[in-house]
């Protein structure tokens, strides 16, 4: 599944959609530690130029953070993860 749309509804909160038409909130505070890549996050206004990379199918911001799209979905959908190799 592939993130086709995000938009941020806070400080540290985004509203995420999937190529399979789920959808929903993630807070992303303690989710992401803001640390290493991270860190320039903790500014609202850097987190504020999150935006979907197609090729990726996930979210990044212009820093080069990005969050695995299958993650992202587990965390807003509550879909376990896949297995790896699968």
């Amino acid at each position: 599944m592939d993130v086709i749309d995000v938009n941020v509804i806070g400080d540290t909160r985004l509203h995420i959609k999937f190529d399979d038409g789920r959808e929903g909130d993630l807070e992303c505070t303690g989710f992401l530690s803001f640390n290493g890549v991270f860190e320039p996050l903790r500014d609202p206004r850097e987190f504020a130029k999150v935006r979907v990379d197609p090729e990726s199918g996930t979210i990044c911001w212009p820093n080069g953070a990005d969050i695995d799209p299958y993650v992202l979905y587990s965390r807003v959908t509550g879909a376990p993860l896949p297995e790896l190799g699968q």
